[in-house]
């Protein structure tokens, strides 16, 4: 029995247990709520398992992108028709096109087109995406139906089809590509930034600005911008790869980037007849082609879960 009473805790002890356990949860709870929109955005991104790697997967991208010249282990260009339809092995990896070109550093180039098709006409479609939509939900009115009915005429015809038609006119080229997919990938950002704007702009503080006289032009620059940002960076991680498989798309159809310029979408295109020769040249194609767009869509999702404000612990 005193063996007992020497093992039980005194109430003293246990009181003083549960208050520093309190103690430590609400300092949990201070350091969470001390934390930044993107602080805690990040812990949520870190999380999730599959976004940390597709992510690691787009930095490998985009370093092969960049250092390419020093990667590629032969000219992509280079033509060599004594050793055409070579198989995977010895000096060249994945074996060799019907020109004798490497097929790998063909393919390495290939993802520096497709990142910079991806990257910069996601950029101009983000330009005009946000001005159109935060001049459509800002202003409202007459100004918003108009360019409403922009999106909708932009929205309602078929992506390739519209694309297709737009680069006959402007004619091939990796200039035209940019300008071709930005000027028809906007309408998805022009969309949802009018929504936020629209909500934005009903807020306290948005009205206090205008009640004090600031110019609209500082409002959109200082106050809307930057609560439209998540917005604008998941968009942008999603389209990216529509970008690239609008390329690839328009590439294989003799629309796009036009040869000896490395591209997945002729690569794929210029190998049909030699599939069976050597189906290296289009499998390891297509196979770049669908890594890349996955961890781009994937990585979009983790953002969007990341950045969405319900996601907050």
């Amino acid at each position: 029995m005193a063996l007992l009473r020497s093992d039980a805790k005194d109430p003293k002890t246990q009181d003083a247990e549960r208050v520093a356990r309190a103690a430590s949860e609400a300092a949990k709870k201070s350091r969470k709520s001390s934390e930044s929109y993107w602080q805690v955005s990040w812990r949520i991104f870190r999380k999730n398992h599959v976004g940390v790697f597709c992510l690691g997967i787009v930095v490998l991208l985009v370093f092969v992108a960049l250092f390419a010249g020093l990667i590629a282990p032969f000219d992509p260009d280079a033509i060599e028709l004594t050793n055409r339809l070579q198989g995977p092995g010895g000096s060249h990896l994945l074996g060799t096109d019907e020109l004798g070109r490497d097929i790998l550093s063909r393919i390495i180039y290939g993802c520096r087109i497709s990142l910079s098709v991806g990257v910069v006409s996601q950029a101009i479609a983000l330009f005009i995406g946000f001005f159109a939509g935060v001049i459509a939900g800002y202003f409202g009115g007459k100004v918003d139906t108009v360019i409403s009915f922009v999106i909708q005429v932009f929205s309602s015809f078929p992506f390739l089809l519209f694309a297709i038609v737009v680069m006959f006119v402007l004619g091939p080229g990796l200039v035209n590509l940019y300008v071709a997919l930005g000027l028809l990938m906007w309408t998805t950002t022009a969309r949802l930034v009018r929504g936020d704007v629209m909500r934005l702009k009903e807020s306290e503080y948005i009205q206090s600005c205008v009640l004090s006289g600031g110019s609209s032009w500082r409002i959109i620059t200082k106050h809307l911008l930057p609560n439209c940002v998540s917005t604008l960076i998941v968009t942008s991680t999603l389209g990216i790869p529509n970008a690239i498989m609008s390329e690839a798309s328009l590439s294989f159809l003799g629309l796009g980037v036009q040869p000896p310029t490395s591209s997945w979408g002729a690569m794929i295109s210029a190998s049909q007849p030699y599939i069976q020769v050597n189906p290296t040249y289009s499998i390891a194609t297509g196979v770049a082609i669908i890594i890349t767009v996955m961890a781009f869509n994937l990585l979009g999702d983790a953002l969007r879960d990341a950045l969405d404000p319900k996601m907050r612990s």
